[in-house]
Parts: structure tokens; sequence; C-alpha cells
């Protein structure tokens, strides 16, 4: 009797890091694109990847969200993180989606950590005041185990019950608390509520509309795992700046240096290497200059007040040759003139039709609450009037833009006339290079999101 040997070949093995997964991006428009990943892939790769494919400009603003729809929730994804990890946690039935659009307030308590943690919020030992300026004071937060304490009432939740009762929380790294006993810092006041070990914090979208809160400044903190609103822990601030305050130090205690290595990363890559993966451009001010032309040679303009002085005299010359252009064409009527000045800023991504104050507050706070974020709408109080809605010290502010006549010819002007421009467009730019009235210059626009 004779034995045979068969020789089997077995398939070759892909390392689990090279294996790959579809996932679905949308964009802010609602569209949606399908991108194979491998495990390994973080939030930060498919940035670049969608900046690359859809050649957008890459100024680092640019964002992966979670969003929620079942639950009306919706979360920043720290670049560091990996996409496949986030959609295994989904459960089929839940809606969830990834998006992808711009947040520019995502890391700019680095920048400007004094507005985002305010003295009335957040104390620190002697040792942290004795050792560093408020601008290092992050840094300290990040490295070391004296780190700030945040601390303020919030509205919370009870466990099983849907009524909402305030409570001062204090936010330390070993976890958050509560006070039994008013404002009490004591130990023996202070009780244990949750760490951030396996959950992550999320906006509320919708928050009195789901959850009967207070305010319109809901967050609360989701398990990990799949799960309903039972497993869910709320919370509502007065206000949305403490709002932002609450939930930057909880990306911050649960993510610590990653996240001021996330932010450090782009200043490295671009310092470190000549050669970009995606297009980039300069956004500084700094970078920008007035110049004197009308001379041999040109020259630097150093007087703020002669720099504000040419640049109005530009806007009134280019007012002039924009009418000029149009009479050599035709001369229309006043209602021509009009409805050619109502029609031309329709498509620009900074006008939002219809948009009410509210709706222009949501969308300026989705986006990021820093100084220069605008978007122009139509005015709902006075007719052929329009709404300059921006950001400045955190803060939503509007100012009107109301049409005037001059020569049969209608202008737009936010300053009472001062200052007169023939179409928004002019206004926009404007307003971009020179602060005039405003409490700041423009410098972000807002763009529609669908979700």
């Amino acid at each position: 009797m004779s034995l045979y040997a068969r020789r089997v070949t077995l398939p070759a093995i892909t390392p689990l890091v090279l294996q790959k997964r579809v996932i679905k991006v949308y964009g802010e428009d609602g569209t949606s694109r399908a991108l194979e990943v491998p495990n390994d892939m973080t939030a930060q790769d498919v940035c670049q990847l969608l900046i690359m494919k859809n050649r957008y400009i890459d100024d680092h603003n640019w964002t992966m969200f979670e969003h929620l729809s079942h639950l009306g929730l919706e979360r920043i994804i720290e670049d560091h993180e990996l996409m496949i990890d986030i959609q295994s946690n989904w459960d089929m039935e839940e809606e969830c989606r990834f998006c992808f659009r711009k947040y520019f307030a995502k890391y700019q308590f680095f920048k400007k950590p004094e507005t985002f943690f305010p003295d009335s919020v957040v104390s620190c030992s002697n040792e942290v005041h004795d050792a560093t300026t408020s601008k290092d004071m992050l840094k300290v937060f990040l490295s070391t185990s004296a780190c700030p304490e945040v601390h303020s009432y919030l509205y919370m939740t009870e466990k099983g019950k849907k009524s909402w009762r305030k409570v001062f929380f204090v936010l330390r790294r070993s976890g958050l608390y509560f006070s039994t006993k008013s404002t009490s810092k004591d130990p023996r006041h202070l009780q244990f509520f949750t760490d951030f070990h396996q959950s992550e914090v999320y906006m509320l979208l919708s928050g009195k509309k789901l959850y009967g809160a207070p305010t319109d400044y809901g967050f609360c903190l989701k398990p990990n795992k799949t799960g309903g609103s039972k497993e869910l822990k709320l919370f509502c601030a007065d206000n949305e700046e403490s709002k932002i305050c609450w939930v930057t130090a909880i990306r911050l205690f649960k993510h610590g240096m990653q996240i001021y290595q996330n932010y450090l990363r782009p200043q490295q890559q671009s310092d470190s290497s000549s050669t970009c993966f995606s297009p980039t451009r300069s956004i500084s001010e700094n970078s920008l200059v007035a110049m004197d032309f009308s001379g041999h040679k040109s020259r630097v303009i150093e007087n703020p007040t002669e720099a504000l002085s040419i640049a109005l005299q530009e806007g009134l010359l280019w007012r002039r040759k924009s009418s000029g252009r149009i009479s050599c064409h035709w001369t229309p009527t006043s209602s021509q003139n009009s409805s050619k000045n109502i029609a031309v800023h329709i498509s620009q991504p900074w006008f939002h039709h219809q948009l009410s104050r509210e709706e222009a507050q949501k969308l300026i706070f989705q986006q990021g609450l820093v100084d220069g974020v605008f978007l122009l709408r139509d005015s709902q109080s006075t007719h052929k009037a329009f709404v300059l809605s921006m950001c400045h010290g955190q803060k939503v502010k509007h100012f009107q833009i109301v049409p005037v006549e001059e020569d049969g010819d209608q202008f737009f002007t936010l300053d009472n006339g001062q200052t007169k421009f023939t179409d928004l467009i002019q206004l926009v730019e404007f307003y971009k290079l020179n602060r005039g009235t405003l409490p700041c210059k423009l410098k972000h626009y807002c763009t529609k999101i669908t979700v």
C-alpha cells in the first residue's frame, strides 16, 4: 500500500493593517463620495485625500465629523483617529455618516487660550500661574499633572428621567464631578460622575426638540459602543462660550498631547518639505501690505491712515469704472440697475438666501467661532436690505446693509453712507482688506451645510 502526499498551496494572508474597507463621506452640499481606505488610515489622511481629489486649497481648516442623525449628535473626529475604528462602532440600523467640511475653530484654542478658557470658568494652581504666561497655559495643561480645573453650572438630565436640573460641575484630570452642596469643591461634597476613557464628546444639534433641553447650547458624552439615547449623558450650558469651553476642555483631557501634536504637524511638514501633498496658500494677514504704484518706483505704505485713505479712493474709482462699463453697453433704468445689483451676489458662496437670524447664528456656530467668520443674508425686517452676520470675540454680530440712491444709481452701505458700493461683491472684497466700522476684517465665509 503506497501513500501519496498532496501539496496544498495556502492563500496569502493579507496583514490586517493592509486590508481595505469602503467608507462614504458626505460633503457640505450633501453629495457623497465612496472611498476605499486601509484600516490604518486616519481622519487627517482622509482629509488630505479629499482635498487632493477635489483640488481644494489646504488651509488646515478641513475637518472630518461624525454625524449621528438618529440621535441628533455630531462631533469633531480628531486627526489621529482611525476611520475604520469609528465605523466599526456603528450599528447597521443607525443613521450614521462621515462629513467633510471646514471648521475654523478646530485648533483656535492653541492660538487664543484666554478666549476659550476665561478666568471665571478655569482656575489654575499657583505653580502654573507663577511658571507660565496665559499663552503657555495649554502646554502646561497637556504636559504636567498641575492642569487647569474647569468649573461652572451646567444643566443635566437625571438617569431614567426627562427632567433637567442645574448642577455645579468640576472637571479634573481624574474625571468629571458634581457638587452636592452649591459650588463647594470640598472632597466631601464632590461626587464622581464619569471619566472619558470609553466615551466621546458630541454637540447636540436639536437638543430642545429631541431631548427637551432648556437651552440651545447642549453637548453630551456618548459611549464608544453602539447604543440609544438612554446611554447618553446630556448637558446644557447657559451660552455658547461656556459650551465651547467645556467641549474643548474634554477634548484636551481625553486626547491630551496628541491634539497638540496634530496641531503642530502641518507646520512641521511645511517646514521639513518643499513639496506638498496638496496645493497650499498662505492665509496670513501679515503677508498683505499696502503698496503705492503711482510713482516710477513702487513703495510700501506704512502709515495706516494713508493706507485707509488710498483704499477708500480705490473703492470709489472701482465703483466709477464699474458704472462706466455698465453704461457703455446700455443705459439702465433705475429698476434695471436695482435688479442687477440685487442679482449679482446670488451665486456667491457667502450669500444665503432667506436665512433667518437664528439660522445664521447656528451656521456660524457650526463652522467655528473665530474672528472674521461671516455670511451675508436677506434682511427679514427691512425691504431690499441685507445683513452681514459675522463672528468677533466668540459672539455673532449682525450689521444691516441698506440700499441708497445717488444721482439715480443704487449703492449699498453698512456705515450710513460713508462708504458705498455698487454691489455686495465689492462690499465684501473691501471689508476683507479693510476693517472700516466693523470690529475686524472679514476672513472666512460660511458655506451652506446639508446634513
